[in-house]
């Protein structure tokens, strides 16, 4: 019975998307970043038997499905000189889109001598169980092998096949991720320390889980990025949602707002302007990248609008700044993306994360209630989310005081300009649990693609992470050839 995407439908035109606005977690913005472009032919795809269910010993448990993971031998050192595997770790996308922009890897390849191997995530891309997306996400007994905890039991299986297949026994294994990738890099040194000798987790909100962040934190990032740039613009967007509303309540109200931004299709309500330009603030301060700078182009284009100009025609000259000349503006439709359906499982089963907008934000109050949440999670799948289970499983609570006794090697990577660093680890836990942190950093920046017009201190950080590593493997190579080694 094709009951989930009846629901899907009914749900995403009644529910609005202020009730659980959640920011993407993604290493890239991928409303601008150039994600076409083809793969150089260093990129070889293969595909393992991956096991269904890693925990379980029912029969239904061993069903396998091809699992995706792309290999760059073109910089390897070879087993035999136990030369490092550098594994990136896929998130809530098919692994494509990662390819091309996240430049960690392939930047630092030629000094490490490292083999590159990429893992897409289950349910992702073309790692999809029960042999069509169609049937893999058809209702909770089909969804419910989805998580993150079979997501890094099959990057395991993958790293350890892989290490096999090249008699690579020797060869260290350095994992890395970005957003919820980074949280999975994290979780996997955590959890598989045998199969990684460390981490590199850029932008990882393991903290902003089970009210152990203020739910506000998030958006007061957002909001002090906007009012760093331009108190004004700040001012503008702050009391721009009462003046859409009032200007909305008219009875020509939806048209004038439709007019004035240059709506793909007319307005219905103005929910669908203000999901819009919430997204769009929001994707602007997490994503704030050099030498683009998204939240200095809105705000610039909102202070530098014509003279006269009343607080809505500022903000739709932000729109078009930030957009580029666009025949029109919010395609409202636009098709869900594999990853829009995916993490809304994933939100509504274990990645709760309670996001809530404080008075002192330029966002409309809104306030995560867990209660409604498990009830619309319970209408869509008819399972209830575990908001516990996460910082159950992974920890998360008195991290200063538990995390240094058991954890070792982790770079926890943060720019402070991102809002999700607000749930991120930004203090040294131990003298190899480190967080490093950038004033003017942004999401997941650290681990994108080098450019020559990378600010100094962005150059810096990076040579500070892969001279961590570096020590890392220094001391597993001396340890291996220990005459005392086991």
């Amino acid at each position: 019975m094709m009951l989930l995407p009846c629901l899907l439908l009914i749900l995403s035109a009644c529910v609005s998307a202020t009730q659980y606005r959640i920011p993407r977690l993604s290493p890239t913005d991928r409303d601008s970043e150039a994600l076409s472009s083809p793969l150089s032919d260093d990129f070889k795809t293969f595909y393992y038997n991956q096991t269904l269910d890693h925990f379980n010993y029912r029969p239904e448990s061993y069903t396998t499905f091809a699992h995706r993971y792309i290999i760059n031998f073109k910089y390897w050192g070879g087993a035999n000189s136990s030369a490092p595997i550098l594994a990136y770790l896929g998130a809530e996308g098919p692994l494509d889109n990662d390819l091309n922009v996240v430049g960690f890897s392939t930047d630092n390849a030629a000094q490490f001598g490292a083999l590159l191997v990429y893992i897409e995530h289950r349910y992702y891309g073309k790692s999809i169980p029960f042999g069509s997306r169609e049937v893999a996400l058809k209702n909770a007994s089909t969804l419910g092998y989805f998580n993150s905890a079979q997501a890094i039991a099959d990057y395991a299986d993958v790293l350890i096949h892989v290490k096999k297949e090249l008699h690579a026994k020797d060869s260290p294994v350095i994992v890395l991720g970005g957003s919820y990738g980074g949280m999975l890099a994290a979780w996997f040194r955590l959890k598989y320390p045998h199969v990684a000798l460390g981490a590199l987790a850029s932008s990882a909100p393991i903290l902003y889980f089970d009210n152990i962040t203020p739910h506000d934190a998030y958006y007061s990032i957002a909001t002090k990025d906007f009012r760093d740039v331009s108190e004004s613009c700040y001012e503008t967007i702050r009391d721009s949602w009462s003046k859409i509303e009032t200007i909305a309540s008219k009875p020509d109200g939806l048209s004038i707002l439709s007019k004035e931004f240059k709506s793909c299709s007319p307005l219905k309500n103005s929910a669908q302007l203000e999901d819009f330009l919430w997204s769009m603030y929001t994707v602007a301060a997490q994503y704030d990248h050099p030498p683009r700078y998204p939240v200095t182009i809105i705000c610039d284009a909102i202070d530098g609008a014509s003279s006269g100009s009343g607080i809505v025609e500022r903000i739709a000259a932000g729109v078009f700044a930030y957009k580029g000349n666009l025949s029109c503006y919010m395609n409202q439709a636009r098709d869900e993306t594999e990853t829009d359906v995916g993490w809304r499982w994933q939100r509504c089963s274990e990645m709760v994360m309670p996001l809530s907008t404080g008075n002192d934000t330029m966002f409309p109050a809104y306030n995560f209630e867990l209660g409604s949440f498990i009830d619309y999670c319970n209408e869509l799948y008819r399972v209830s989310p575990r908001p516990h289970w996460v910082t159950t499983y992974y920890g998360g609570h008195d991290i200063k005081l538990i995390l240094k006794r058991f954890g070792s090697n982790i770079i926890f990577s943060n720019g402070l300009r991102d809002p999700y660093s607000s749930g991120g680890v930004l203090h040294n836990l131990s003298d190899s649990l480190l967080a490093l942190h950038t004033p003017n950093g942004s999401h997941c920046l650290d681990i994108l693609r080098a450019n020559e017009t990378d600010p100094q201190w962005l150059v810096e950080q990076r040579e500070t992470e892969v001279n961590i590593i570096k020590g890392w493997i220094s001391k597993y190579y001396a340890d291996l050839g220990s005459p005392n080694n086991i």
